[in-house]
Protein backbone atom coordinates (compact mmCIF):
# COMPACT_ATOMS: atom_id res chain seq x y z
CA UNK A 1 0.00 0.00 0.00
CA UNK A 2 1.02 3.35 -0.55
CA UNK A 3 1.75 6.25 1.40
CA UNK A 4 -0.38 9.51 1.12
CA UNK A 5 0.63 13.22 2.08
CA UNK A 6 -0.38 14.45 4.81
CA UNK A 7 -1.45 17.96 2.90
CA UNK A 8 -3.37 15.66 1.07
CA UNK A 9 -5.24 14.13 3.59
CA UNK A 10 -5.62 17.53 5.22
CA UNK A 11 -7.54 18.95 1.98
CA UNK A 12 -9.93 15.87 1.10
CA UNK A 13 -13.61 16.49 1.29
CA UNK A 14 -15.13 13.18 2.23
CA UNK A 15 -13.46 9.96 4.56
CA UNK A 16 -11.18 7.80 3.73
CA UNK A 17 -10.76 3.96 4.73
CA UNK A 18 -7.85 1.93 4.93
CA UNK A 19 -5.80 4.55 4.33
CA UNK A 20 -1.45 4.24 5.37
CA UNK A 21 0.45 7.69 6.73
CA UNK A 22 4.28 7.73 7.64
CA UNK A 23 5.88 10.46 9.87
CA UNK A 24 7.83 11.44 12.83
CA UNK A 25 5.82 12.10 16.42
CA UNK A 26 5.66 15.34 17.25
CA UNK A 27 3.63 15.47 20.60
CA UNK A 28 1.53 12.07 22.27
CA UNK A 29 -0.66 12.58 24.72
CA UNK A 30 -2.34 9.03 26.55
CA UNK A 31 -5.01 7.93 28.36
CA UNK A 32 -5.50 4.06 30.23
CA UNK A 33 -7.11 2.97 27.22
CA UNK A 34 -6.13 5.00 24.17
CA UNK A 35 -3.45 7.54 23.33
CA UNK A 36 -3.57 10.67 20.87
CA UNK A 37 -0.68 10.89 18.42
CA UNK A 38 0.52 14.26 16.06
CA UNK A 39 1.80 13.13 13.08
CA UNK A 40 3.92 15.03 10.77
CA UNK A 41 5.49 14.32 7.47
CA UNK A 42 6.62 17.56 5.93
CA UNK A 43 4.64 17.85 3.53
CA UNK A 44 2.25 21.05 5.07
CA UNK A 45 2.57 22.13 8.70
CA UNK A 46 -0.14 20.80 10.54
CA UNK A 47 0.26 17.82 12.07
CA UNK A 48 -2.66 14.62 11.67
CA UNK A 49 -3.91 13.46 14.85
CA UNK A 50 -4.01 10.03 15.34
CA UNK A 51 -6.11 8.44 17.78
CA UNK A 52 -4.56 4.52 18.95
CA UNK A 53 -6.43 2.55 21.46
CA UNK A 54 -5.73 -0.32 23.37
CA UNK A 55 -7.43 -2.67 21.11
CA UNK A 56 -4.01 -2.83 18.94
CA UNK A 57 -2.07 -6.18 19.67
CA UNK A 58 1.19 -3.46 20.15
CA UNK A 59 -0.92 -0.80 22.08
CA UNK A 60 1.98 -1.44 24.96
CA UNK A 61 4.37 -0.62 21.89
CA UNK A 62 3.09 2.65 20.69
CA UNK A 63 2.73 3.81 23.93
CA UNK A 64 6.54 3.99 24.46
CA UNK A 65 6.93 6.59 21.48
CA UNK A 66 8.52 9.66 21.65
CA UNK A 67 9.04 12.80 20.92
CA UNK A 68 11.12 12.00 17.08
CA UNK A 69 10.59 8.49 16.67
CA UNK A 70 9.02 7.68 12.93
CA UNK A 71 6.10 6.12 12.39
CA UNK A 72 3.62 3.94 9.63
CA UNK A 73 0.38 3.55 10.44
CA UNK A 74 -2.75 2.15 8.54
CA UNK A 75 -6.13 3.70 9.39
CA UNK A 76 -9.56 5.34 8.80
CA UNK A 77 -9.65 9.39 8.16
CA UNK A 78 -12.82 10.43 9.71
CA UNK A 79 -14.13 13.91 10.83
CA UNK A 80 -12.47 14.88 14.24
CA UNK A 81 -14.84 15.72 17.19
CA UNK A 82 -12.08 17.72 18.82
CA UNK A 83 -11.53 21.37 17.96
CA UNK A 84 -9.00 22.95 15.84
CA UNK A 85 -9.03 19.90 12.85
CA UNK A 86 -11.35 18.83 10.38
CA UNK A 87 -10.09 15.09 10.20
CA UNK A 88 -8.38 12.96 12.52
CA UNK A 89 -6.94 9.38 11.68
CA UNK A 90 -8.24 6.40 13.73
CA UNK A 91 -5.83 3.83 13.69
CA UNK A 92 -6.06 0.22 12.44
CA UNK A 93 -2.44 -0.50 12.66
CA UNK A 94 0.71 1.12 14.17
CA UNK A 95 4.30 0.24 13.37
CA UNK A 96 7.02 1.61 15.15
CA UNK A 97 9.59 2.44 12.88
CA UNK A 98 12.11 4.10 14.71
CA UNK A 99 12.58 5.16 18.48
CA UNK A 100 13.92 8.27 19.12
CA UNK A 101 15.98 8.39 22.42
CA UNK A 102 14.68 10.43 25.52
CA UNK A 103 17.54 13.02 24.61
CA UNK A 104 15.91 13.81 21.27
CA UNK A 105 17.23 17.73 21.20
CA UNK A 106 13.88 19.06 19.68
CA UNK A 107 11.74 18.90 22.67
CA UNK A 108 7.73 20.50 22.69
CA UNK A 109 9.35 24.13 23.73
CA UNK A 110 10.82 27.14 21.71
CA UNK A 111 14.43 27.27 20.99
CA UNK A 112 15.95 29.58 19.98
CA UNK A 113 17.48 30.28 16.91
CA UNK A 114 20.70 30.33 17.91
CA UNK A 115 20.83 27.18 19.53
CA UNK A 116 19.00 25.67 15.83
CA UNK A 117 21.97 26.73 14.10
CA UNK A 118 24.18 24.49 16.37
CA UNK A 119 22.15 21.47 14.97
CA UNK A 120 21.35 22.58 10.96
CA UNK A 121 20.62 18.93 10.54
CA UNK A 122 17.67 18.96 12.60
CA UNK A 123 16.42 22.44 12.74
CA UNK A 124 13.79 21.33 9.24
CA UNK A 125 11.91 19.58 12.09
CA UNK A 126 10.75 21.86 13.81
CA UNK A 127 7.76 24.51 12.53
CA UNK A 128 9.65 27.53 11.25
CA UNK A 129 12.57 25.91 9.78
CA UNK A 130 9.93 23.37 8.14
CA UNK A 131 8.16 26.39 6.88
CA UNK A 132 10.80 28.34 5.24
CA UNK A 133 12.50 25.43 3.63
CA UNK A 134 9.10 24.97 1.86
CA UNK A 135 8.60 28.09 0.96
CA UNK A 136 12.61 27.98 -0.71
CA UNK A 137 11.46 24.81 -2.64
CA UNK A 138 8.60 26.55 -4.16
CA UNK A 139 10.62 29.93 -4.69
CA UNK A 140 13.01 27.91 -6.11
CA UNK A 141 10.15 26.30 -8.68
CA UNK A 142 8.31 29.57 -9.33
CA UNK A 143 12.02 31.30 -10.72
CA UNK A 144 11.84 28.81 -13.15
CA UNK A 145 8.45 29.41 -14.22
CA UNK A 146 8.71 32.96 -14.23
CA UNK A 147 11.38 32.52 -17.04
CA UNK A 148 10.08 29.57 -18.90
CA UNK A 149 6.64 31.88 -19.41
CA UNK A 150 9.12 34.74 -20.53
CA UNK A 151 10.94 33.01 -23.76
CA UNK A 152 14.54 32.68 -21.38
CA UNK A 153 16.56 29.58 -21.88
CA UNK A 154 18.33 28.40 -18.48
CA UNK A 155 22.47 28.08 -18.70
CA UNK A 156 24.29 25.98 -16.69
CA UNK A 157 27.27 28.41 -15.89
CA UNK A 158 30.90 27.01 -14.41
CA UNK A 159 31.54 26.75 -10.29
CA UNK A 160 35.06 26.55 -11.17
CA UNK A 161 36.45 29.85 -12.96
CA UNK A 162 39.38 31.30 -13.83
CA UNK A 163 38.15 34.93 -13.95
CA UNK A 164 37.00 37.17 -11.26
CA UNK A 165 33.40 38.68 -11.94
CA UNK A 166 33.85 41.62 -10.04
CA UNK A 167 37.11 42.35 -9.23
CA UNK A 168 37.06 42.61 -5.32
CA UNK A 169 39.28 39.48 -4.24
CA UNK A 170 37.25 37.93 -2.65
CA UNK A 171 37.65 34.06 -3.62
CA UNK A 172 38.03 30.62 -2.34
CA UNK A 173 41.07 29.19 -4.13
CA UNK A 174 40.69 25.55 -5.42
CA UNK A 175 43.72 23.18 -6.18
CA UNK A 176 44.83 19.74 -6.50
CA UNK A 177 48.01 20.65 -5.14
CA UNK A 178 49.21 18.56 -1.64
CA UNK A 179 49.65 21.72 0.52
CA UNK A 180 52.03 19.85 2.47
CA UNK A 181 54.02 19.61 -0.85
CA UNK A 182 53.58 22.85 -2.74
CA UNK A 183 55.69 23.53 -5.85
CA UNK A 184 57.06 26.56 -5.81
CA UNK A 185 58.10 29.15 -8.34
CA UNK A 186 60.36 32.45 -6.98
CA UNK A 187 59.03 31.41 -3.31
CA UNK A 188 55.35 31.06 -4.72
CA UNK A 189 53.02 28.24 -5.51
CA UNK A 190 53.68 27.63 -9.16
CA UNK A 191 50.00 27.51 -10.55
CA UNK A 192 51.26 26.25 -13.77
CA UNK A 193 51.88 22.71 -12.21
CA UNK A 194 48.32 22.71 -11.27
CA UNK A 195 45.43 20.98 -12.38
CA UNK A 196 44.26 24.11 -14.72
CA UNK A 197 47.81 24.96 -15.23
CA UNK A 198 46.64 28.47 -13.52
CA UNK A 199 44.92 29.83 -10.25
CA UNK A 200 41.55 29.02 -10.25
CA UNK A 201 38.86 29.62 -7.98
CA UNK A 202 35.26 29.07 -6.93
CA UNK A 203 32.32 31.76 -9.10
CA UNK A 204 31.54 34.39 -7.27
CA UNK A 205 29.05 35.23 -10.00
CA UNK A 206 27.96 33.48 -13.32
CA UNK A 207 27.02 36.65 -15.34
CA UNK A 208 29.96 36.78 -17.39
CA UNK A 209 29.06 33.48 -19.05
CA UNK A 210 26.11 34.18 -19.30
CA UNK A 211 26.62 37.04 -21.08
CA UNK A 212 27.95 34.70 -23.82
CA UNK A 213 25.25 33.14 -24.13
CA UNK A 214 22.25 35.99 -24.15
CA UNK A 215 25.00 37.20 -27.32
CA UNK A 216 23.47 33.90 -28.98
CA UNK A 217 20.36 32.48 -27.64
CA UNK A 218 18.82 36.41 -26.86
CA UNK A 219 17.19 35.94 -23.10
CA UNK A 220 18.86 33.48 -20.63
CA UNK A 221 19.76 32.78 -17.09
CA UNK A 222 21.74 31.26 -14.80
CA UNK A 223 20.56 30.29 -10.72
CA UNK A 224 22.92 28.79 -9.06
CA UNK A 225 25.18 29.07 -5.73
CA UNK A 226 27.71 31.58 -5.74
CA UNK A 227 30.83 31.97 -3.04
CA UNK A 228 32.52 34.98 -1.42
CA UNK A 229 35.91 34.45 0.63
CA UNK A 230 34.51 37.76 2.85
CA UNK A 231 35.03 37.51 6.77
CA UNK A 232 31.85 38.85 7.70
CA UNK A 233 29.70 38.03 10.67
CA UNK A 234 26.72 39.73 9.89
CA UNK A 235 23.14 39.04 9.07
CA UNK A 236 23.45 39.98 5.62
CA UNK A 237 26.30 37.68 4.57
CA UNK A 238 27.46 33.96 3.86
CA UNK A 239 30.12 32.71 2.06
CA UNK A 240 27.83 30.14 0.14
CA UNK A 241 25.06 31.72 -1.03
CA UNK A 242 22.58 30.82 -4.42
CA UNK A 243 22.04 33.59 -7.09
CA UNK A 244 19.67 34.41 -9.69
CA UNK A 245 21.06 36.18 -12.74
CA UNK A 246 19.65 36.77 -16.33
CA UNK A 247 20.97 38.58 -19.02
CA UNK A 248 18.96 39.71 -22.22
CA UNK A 249 20.25 40.74 -25.76
CA UNK A 250 19.00 44.18 -27.02
CA UNK A 251 18.02 45.23 -23.98
CA UNK A 252 18.93 48.43 -22.35
CA UNK A 253 19.09 49.81 -18.32
CA UNK A 254 14.80 50.53 -18.94
CA UNK A 255 14.00 46.79 -20.03
CA UNK A 256 16.54 45.72 -17.06
CA UNK A 257 14.75 47.96 -14.24
CA UNK A 258 11.42 46.39 -16.26
CA UNK A 259 12.01 43.06 -15.51
CA UNK A 260 13.28 43.10 -12.12
CA UNK A 261 10.30 44.88 -10.46
CA UNK A 262 8.22 42.49 -12.65
CA UNK A 263 10.18 39.84 -11.40
CA UNK A 264 9.83 40.83 -7.83
CA UNK A 265 6.13 40.84 -8.03
CA UNK A 266 5.82 37.70 -9.98
CA UNK A 267 7.38 36.26 -7.08
CA UNK A 268 5.88 37.73 -4.29
CA UNK A 269 2.05 37.01 -5.33
CA UNK A 270 3.07 33.59 -6.05
CA UNK A 271 4.65 32.99 -3.02
CA UNK A 272 1.96 34.66 -0.98
CA UNK A 273 -0.84 31.98 -3.05
CA UNK A 274 1.24 28.76 -3.19
CA UNK A 275 2.64 29.10 0.43
CA UNK A 276 -0.39 30.54 2.31
CA UNK A 277 -0.03 28.31 5.31
CA UNK A 278 3.13 28.88 5.91
CA UNK A 279 3.53 33.00 5.12
CA UNK A 280 0.76 33.36 7.61
CA UNK A 281 3.36 31.29 10.47
CA UNK A 282 5.71 34.01 9.60
CA UNK A 283 2.79 36.67 9.74
CA UNK A 284 2.11 35.63 13.05
CA UNK A 285 5.52 34.94 14.88
CA UNK A 286 8.30 36.03 13.37
CA UNK A 287 7.56 39.91 11.69
CA UNK A 288 3.71 40.62 12.11
CA UNK A 289 4.01 43.29 9.06
CA UNK A 290 4.87 40.71 6.85
CA UNK A 291 1.53 40.43 4.93
CA UNK A 292 1.54 44.42 5.08
CA UNK A 293 4.81 44.64 3.11
CA UNK A 294 4.12 41.84 0.61
CA UNK A 295 0.69 43.14 -0.06
CA UNK A 296 2.52 46.67 -0.62
CA UNK A 297 5.49 45.50 -2.92
CA UNK A 298 2.82 43.43 -5.08
CA UNK A 299 -0.02 46.00 -5.19
CA UNK A 300 2.82 49.40 -5.31
CA UNK A 301 4.95 51.08 -8.58
CA UNK A 302 8.25 51.24 -7.80
CA UNK A 303 9.85 54.58 -7.57
CA UNK A 304 12.92 55.12 -9.95
CA UNK A 305 15.33 57.66 -9.33
CA UNK A 306 18.66 58.93 -10.00
CA UNK A 307 21.75 58.64 -7.22
CA UNK A 308 22.08 61.82 -7.49
CA UNK A 309 18.45 62.68 -6.30
CA UNK A 310 18.78 59.29 -4.02
CA UNK A 311 22.10 61.09 -1.88
CA UNK A 312 20.10 64.48 -2.31
CA UNK A 313 16.89 62.87 -0.19
CA UNK A 314 19.21 61.36 2.37
CA UNK A 315 21.55 64.51 2.97
CA UNK A 316 18.54 66.48 3.91
CA UNK A 317 16.94 63.51 5.79
CA UNK A 318 15.97 64.29 9.03
CA UNK A 319 17.07 60.73 10.32
CA UNK A 320 20.42 59.93 12.26
CA UNK A 321 22.45 57.58 9.94
CA UNK A 322 25.96 55.87 10.90
CA UNK A 323 27.42 56.27 7.56
CA UNK A 324 27.90 59.50 6.06
CA UNK A 325 25.93 60.07 2.41
CA UNK A 326 27.77 61.87 -0.12
CA UNK A 327 27.98 61.43 -4.10
CA UNK A 328 30.47 58.81 -5.01
CA UNK A 329 29.69 56.93 -1.83
CA UNK A 330 28.08 53.35 -2.08
CA UNK A 331 24.27 53.46 -0.16
CA UNK A 332 24.34 51.88 2.73
CA UNK A 333 21.67 49.15 4.36
CA UNK A 334 20.31 52.22 6.54
CA UNK A 335 19.96 54.44 3.11
CA UNK A 336 18.66 51.89 1.29
CA UNK A 337 15.83 51.00 4.09
CA UNK A 338 15.06 54.61 4.99
CA UNK A 339 13.95 55.30 1.26
CA UNK A 340 12.35 52.22 1.59
CA UNK A 341 10.81 52.11 4.58
CA UNK A 342 10.63 55.76 5.94
CA UNK A 343 10.67 58.27 2.82
CA UNK A 344 8.64 56.61 -0.53
CA UNK A 345 7.38 53.47 1.78
CA UNK A 346 7.55 50.86 -1.13
CA UNK A 347 10.21 49.41 -3.51
CA UNK A 348 12.89 51.90 -4.70
CA UNK A 349 15.14 51.29 -7.84
CA UNK A 350 18.42 53.65 -8.04
CA UNK A 351 20.17 54.17 -10.97
CA UNK A 352 23.02 55.41 -12.77
CA UNK A 353 25.67 55.17 -10.48
CA UNK A 354 29.15 56.98 -10.04
CA UNK A 355 30.98 54.63 -12.28
CA UNK A 356 33.79 54.75 -9.41
CA UNK A 357 31.85 52.71 -7.09
CA UNK A 358 30.56 50.16 -9.52
CA UNK A 359 31.95 46.93 -11.51
CA UNK A 360 34.04 46.93 -14.65
CA UNK A 361 31.62 45.70 -17.14
CA UNK A 362 28.80 48.52 -16.03
CA UNK A 363 27.70 50.72 -19.52
CA UNK A 364 29.56 53.90 -19.18
CA UNK A 365 26.92 57.13 -19.80
CA UNK A 366 27.50 59.84 -21.98
CA UNK A 367 28.16 62.22 -18.66
CA UNK A 368 31.84 60.13 -18.62
CA UNK A 369 30.77 60.15 -14.48
CA UNK A 370 28.22 57.34 -14.24
CA UNK A 371 27.01 53.81 -15.06
CA UNK A 372 23.79 52.66 -16.51
CA UNK A 373 23.51 50.15 -13.45
CA UNK A 374 20.68 50.14 -11.11
CA UNK A 375 19.88 48.66 -7.56
CA UNK A 376 16.40 47.34 -6.90
CA UNK A 377 15.38 48.40 -2.99
CA UNK A 378 12.92 46.59 -1.09
CA UNK A 379 11.73 47.42 3.05
CA UNK A 380 13.08 45.45 5.35
CA UNK A 381 16.15 44.31 3.14
CA UNK A 382 17.56 46.99 1.35
CA UNK A 383 19.49 46.03 -2.12
CA UNK A 384 17.53 42.87 -3.13
CA UNK A 385 18.82 43.11 -7.23
CA UNK A 386 22.20 44.83 -8.52
CA UNK A 387 22.65 45.34 -12.20
CA UNK A 388 23.39 47.14 -15.15
CA UNK A 389 23.42 47.53 -18.77
CA UNK A 390 26.64 46.17 -19.90
CA UNK A 391 29.48 47.92 -21.81
CA UNK A 392 29.20 46.45 -24.97
CA UNK A 393 31.56 49.03 -26.51
CA UNK A 394 34.57 47.19 -27.43
CA UNK A 395 37.07 49.75 -26.64
CA UNK A 396 35.32 51.45 -23.47
CA UNK A 397 34.87 48.07 -21.77
CA UNK A 398 38.87 47.66 -23.03
CA UNK A 399 40.00 50.82 -20.84
CA UNK A 400 37.60 50.09 -17.62
CA UNK A 401 39.42 46.72 -17.31
CA UNK A 402 42.89 48.88 -17.35
CA UNK A 403 41.45 51.14 -15.08
CA UNK A 404 39.82 48.45 -12.37
CA UNK A 405 44.02 46.81 -12.46
CA UNK A 406 42.45 43.51 -13.57
CA UNK A 407 44.54 41.54 -15.54
CA UNK A 408 43.55 41.98 -19.85
CA UNK A 409 44.59 38.72 -20.71
CA UNK A 410 42.21 36.58 -18.08
CA UNK A 411 39.05 38.68 -19.89
CA UNK A 412 40.42 37.93 -23.98
CA UNK A 413 37.65 35.50 -24.10
CA UNK A 414 35.06 38.17 -22.66
CA UNK A 415 36.56 40.87 -25.09
CA UNK A 416 35.65 38.85 -28.12
CA UNK A 417 32.39 38.77 -27.76
CA UNK A 418 32.45 42.44 -28.50
CA UNK A 419 34.44 41.98 -31.46
CA UNK A 420 32.30 39.77 -33.39
CA UNK A 421 27.85 41.02 -33.45
CA UNK A 422 28.40 42.64 -29.83
CA UNK A 423 24.74 44.14 -29.14
CA UNK A 424 23.42 46.61 -26.16
CA UNK A 425 22.56 44.10 -23.26
CA UNK A 426 21.76 43.96 -19.71
CA UNK A 427 20.90 41.59 -16.82
CA UNK A 428 21.15 41.49 -13.13
CA UNK A 429 21.69 39.53 -9.97
CA UNK A 430 19.40 38.74 -7.51
CA UNK A 431 19.97 37.17 -4.08
CA UNK A 432 18.24 34.24 -3.78
CA UNK A 433 18.72 34.27 -0.18
CA UNK A 434 17.87 37.79 0.92
CA UNK A 435 14.57 37.50 -1.36
CA UNK A 436 14.17 34.60 1.53
CA UNK A 437 14.40 37.15 3.88
CA UNK A 438 12.17 39.32 2.62
CA UNK A 439 9.17 36.63 2.10
CA UNK A 440 9.71 35.33 5.43
CA UNK A 441 10.69 38.37 8.05
CA UNK A 442 13.31 36.00 8.55
CA UNK A 443 16.14 38.78 9.75
CA UNK A 444 19.07 36.58 9.30
CA UNK A 445 20.36 35.10 6.41
CA UNK A 446 22.11 32.03 7.51
CA UNK A 447 18.16 30.94 8.81
CA UNK A 448 17.07 31.11 4.68
CA UNK A 449 19.75 28.49 4.21
CA UNK A 450 19.97 24.98 4.63
CA UNK A 451 23.72 24.43 6.17
CA UNK A 452 24.74 28.49 6.09
CA UNK A 453 28.54 28.72 5.53
CA UNK A 454 30.10 31.44 7.48
CA UNK A 455 33.60 31.86 9.09
CA UNK A 456 34.67 28.95 10.99
CA UNK A 457 31.44 27.22 10.26
CA UNK A 458 31.21 24.28 8.07
CA UNK A 459 30.70 21.85 10.84
CA UNK A 460 27.27 20.03 8.36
Amino acid sequence: MSRIRINQLLNTETPVENILIKGWVRTKRDTKTFSFLEINDGSCLKNLQVIVDDTLPNYGETKQLTTGSAVAIHGNLVHSKGKGQSWELTATAVEVVSLAPEEYPLQKKRHTDEYLRTIAHLRPRTNKYGAAFRIRSELAYAIHLFFKERGFRYIHTPILTGSDCEGAGELFRVTAFDLNELPLKDGSPDYSRDFFGKEANLTVSGQLAVEMFALSLGDVYTFGPTFRAENSNTRRHVAEFWMVEPEMAFCDLQGNMDLGEEMIRFLTTYIMDACQEDIALFSKFVDKNLMKTLTSIVESDFVRLPYTEAVDILKTASASFEFDVDFGRDLQSEHERYLTEKHFKKPVIVYDYPKEIKAFYMRLNDDGKTVAAMDVLVPQIGEIIGGSQREERFEVLEKRIAAAGLPKEAYWWYLDSRKYGSVPHSGFGLGFERLLMLLTGITNIRDVIPFPRTPNNIEF
